[in-house]
């Protein structure tokens, strides 16, 4: 299997991971007035699309043992992590789709991913100690606070807008949408670590391994998952699940699309924490800097989706804070493993 032999190509992966982690969720927006529990169905069939791909290829490569090979001599416990974390994650990114479609990608990911990145941070430096933690904890601390601005601003905001002439008000929903953001980030910072432990120790899987037990773990709960959120939405009536069969071509692929940016990043990601140790940039570091999505999708929904038009001064102001404080923790982060611990 294929891995970064250079600090700087494992450094290159977790970026690749940041942009495609902070871009896929675009495709929701581009499937216009798709539900998006219809729209999970094709997301993560190309999650796991993405992950029998890389297997059988960049997985199956090299001298060591291919993906499938590695499946014969892993233990039940870790293949159990790796389908687990799939699971929950899945629930924590349904969750966060849920957020957008009630306030947008610029509130959704910063709130929701940005305390994911936090909580990841934290565990996964328990589970592998590796980078400067006072570095790691110090940019963690500066997201917290970018996490606090991203919701302040999102309110002001609320609070300011004016209603449409000729239209009746729309209901505010910043607390609905805060709370789902929270909620998935608390659940999206658990998954990694959850997969790290799939993958040490004895009898470990190899990320492109646990990439496929994950991404099984991801299309199979979305059956159960996208029905609950259909019989009890987050916005609008409770549909059914046969209404997917009238979705477009278009809204299909775009779905497909979405789910394997997604599972890109992923692998990319583990791929990245799986380097040998002298090249390694650590769980820790690769999980935040993976999480620098947030930046990502702030801009998207800043700068293309127009999501804080109108906003006044204040709101402005906020706004700026937040993307400051984000790459200031993001760089301390990213510098962690260059000072080693103490």
């Amino acid at each position: 299997m294929i891995l970064p032999t250079t600090y700087a190509a494992a450094l290159l992966l977790t970026l690749l991971t940041m942009i495609c982690w902070g871009s896929w969720a675009n495709t929701t927006k581009l499937t216009g007035k798709w539900r998006f529990e219809l729209f999970y169905f094709d997301y993560s069939l190309g999650v796991l699309l993405l992950a029998v791909i890389a297997a059988l290829t960049i997985g199956s490569v090299g001298d060591d043992l291919t993906a499938f090979d590695n499946f014969l001599i892993a233990s039940k416990r870790k293949l159990l992590w790796g389908f687990a974390g799939g699971v929950v994650f899945n629930l924590a990114n349904m969750l966060l789709v849920a957020a957008i479609t009630v306030a947008g990608l610029a509130v959704a990911f910063p709130i929701g991913i940005g305390l994911a990145l936090v909580i990841g941070v934290v565990w996964n430096y328990f589970i592998t100690p590796q980078g400067n933690p006072g570095l790691l904890f110090g940019g963690a601390a500066l997201v917290a606070g970018a996490i606090v601005v991203c919701a302040r601003a999102y309110k002001a905001h609320a609070r300011s807008q004016k209603p449409v002439p000729g239209q009746p008000p729309r209901p505010r929903r910043t607390g609905r949408g805060v709370a789902l953001s929270l909620i998935s980030g608390v659940l999206m910072g658990c998954f990694y670590p959850m997969v790290e432990i799939g993958k040490t120790g004895d009898f470990a899987l190899a990320p492109y391994s646990i990439a496929l037990v994950f991404a099984c773990g991801v299309f199979l709960s979305t059956f159960f998952f996208s029905v609950v959120f259909m019989n009890m939405p987050v916005e609008g009536p409770a549909i059914s699940p046969f209404l997917y069969f009238r979705g477009t071509l278009k809204q299909h692929l775009l779905g497909l699309l979405g789910g394997m940016i997604w599972c890109t990043g992923t692998i990319a990601n583990f791929a990245a924490s799986s380097a040998p140790p002298e090249v390694n940039v650590g769980p820790a570091v690769s999980y935040a800097l993976g999480q620098g999505a947030t930046l990502i999708s702030a801009l998207w929904g800043l700068l293309v989706w127009k999501e804080f038009a109108g906003a006044n001064r204040r709101v402005k102001t906020l706004i700026g804070v937040m993307l400051i404080l984000f790459v200031l923790g993001l760089g301390l982060i990213s510098i962690a493993p260059l000072f080693g611990t103490y």
